[in-house]
């Protein structure tokens, strides 16, 4: 049976299908990756490991367009961003490149006692990663480049709606030399996956994708005392308090909510105003929404193509339905037309409903009225997610306050996307455990072994 298929959801027309590997060659790929630990990867030097991967970053930009429109055809992702998430790629992967001596130095400890110590990171070995379709390239490199750069070996299970881009990822370290099994894409059920997980072989896995698929590779790799780094999803709050450019505000909010067609785990989902600005965002916020133009994403017009798949715009539809149904008001929007779904806004919601508690996988935002700083920061806080949060504030020690009082892994203020290969990304509670990219990403899949000299 196959399970991997490319689907373009502008059409709904199957453009390709890939078939699932075999118990086999599942087998021979993890081998193939334990050989590439054992014989180069984790002796190469780190010159050598830094020099393929400039290549490989390289190689994102030689096949910048081509790159792009693979993943226009998989998940519907407009050709602009699409282009701007293989610069993103490629920029992480360099970041890697470059700073690799310094995420594999050893790290001087001051002791008590007489002699030395340091603690010196090494590599673990083969790790999995499994990998959602809302971003095939960066999600692919902001775990890899580093595992790579330490000298692990990568064993990557895409998302079945993307086996074009996920060949082409294989295919870019191939081309910049790395040895056969230090990247390896694997067309592999959820099944074969845990077996993967399982395998003594195998050091670990990172995820990135539903709370439920976190909870279900967590299992199986509990079962197997496999460190495992997770990132899932996030309902994250746009707090503003105060603004001297409430259209400069507005036009952030709809940056934050719309980035990737609203299908961001980071993207502003949840629009917390308090009552002195609220009136004047909520009518430009759903103008602004409403005038975002849905179409095809291959046009340098369009700022909402299709969602992901056919099922996931019924599935943001009904979400939308439920929230009407249970009292929400719908300002504007909420009306699908196939796999496409224009920007749309709900207020009114309270958290007896089930919106309250929900991710909204889609361009929908809900705004919500407070009183103060403290009933907005209490709102922010009020859910399971913790993944980012937005504070919008022209008073800094408000900013100061309000950012060491969200539950999040990552607080912006005054600005929104931008995230950059420097700066962790990661939450907390039901968003997930670790950290990628920056230095602390690279710090999660490492041997911090102590040496100790007398």
């Amino acid at each position: 049976m196959t399970e991997y298929a490319v689907v373009n959801p502008a059409t709904g027309e199957t453009l390709a299908t890939y078939d699932t590997f075999t118990d086999a060659q599942i087998e021979a790929s993890v081998a193939a990756a334990t050989a590439a630990y054992r014989d180069w990867a984790r002796d190469a030097s780190v010159a050598e490991r830094s020099e393929r991967l400039n290549r490989v970053a390289d190689l994102h930009r030689e096949r910048r367009e081509e790159l792009a429109e693979i993943i226009v055809r998989e998940m519907g992702k407009p050709l602009a961003a699409a282009l701007g998430e293989v610069d993103f790629a490629a920029d992480i992967t360099q970041f890697y490149a470059d700073n690799a001596a310094k995420i594999t130095a050893d790290q001087p400890i001051d002791i008590l006692g007489e002699g030395t110590a340091v603690v010196r990171r090494s590599p673990l070995g083969p790790l999995l990663g499994i990998m959602p379709w809302n971003f095939p390239y960066y999600q692919v490199a902001r775990f890899a480049a580093p595992n790579v750069a330490i000298g692990n070996t990568i064993l990557l299970k895409h998302a079945p709606q993307c086996p074009e881009s996920a060949a082409a990822i294989e295919r870019m370290y191939l081309d910049a030399g790395f040895p056969e099994g230090v990247y390896v894409n694997l067309y592999a059920t959820n099944e074969q996956a845990a077996t993967i997980i399982a395998d003594p072989r195998v050091q670990g896995v990172s995820v990135t994708g539903s709370e439920r698929a976190g909870a279900a590779v967590a299992e199986v790799a509990g079962r197997s005392l496999k460190k495992v780094v997770l990132e899932l999803g996030g309902s994250d709050p746009f707090l503003l308090f105060s603004t001297d450019d409430i259209d400069g505000a507005v036009e952030a909010a709809v940056e934050a909510r719309l980035d990737n067609v609203g299908q961001s785990c980071n993207g502003a989902k949840r629009f917390v105003v308090v009552d002195a600005l609220y009136d004047a965002f909520v009518e430009k916020f759903a103008a602004a929404m409403s005038a975002a133009t849905v179409g095809d994403p291959m046009s340098e017009d369009t700022v909402l193509g299709p969602l992901s798949s056919l099922a996931a715009a019924e599935r943001l539809e009904q979400q939308v339905q439920r929230a009407v149904e249970q009292g929400a008001t719908l300002v504007t929007g909420g009306v699908r037309d196939g796999a496409f779904f224009p920007g749309t806004v709900l207020t009114d919601v309270t958290p007896d409903m089930d919106a309250y508690g929900e991710e909204f996988f889609g361009p929908v935002g809900v705004v919500y009225r407070v009183a103060d700083e403290a009933a907005a920061v209490a709102l922010a806080n009020d859910t399971g997610f913790g993944l980012g949060s937005y504070v919008f504030t022209t008073d800094e020690a408000q900013a100061e306050r309000v950012a060491d009082a969200i539950d999040a892994g990552m607080v912006y203020v005054n600005l929104v996307l931008a995230d950059s290969p420097e700066l962790p990304f990661g939450g907390v509670k039901r968003s997930g455990t670790g950290r990628e990219m920056g230095l602390l990403g690279a710090d999660e899949f490492v041997n911090k072994k102590l040496i100790r000299v007398a």
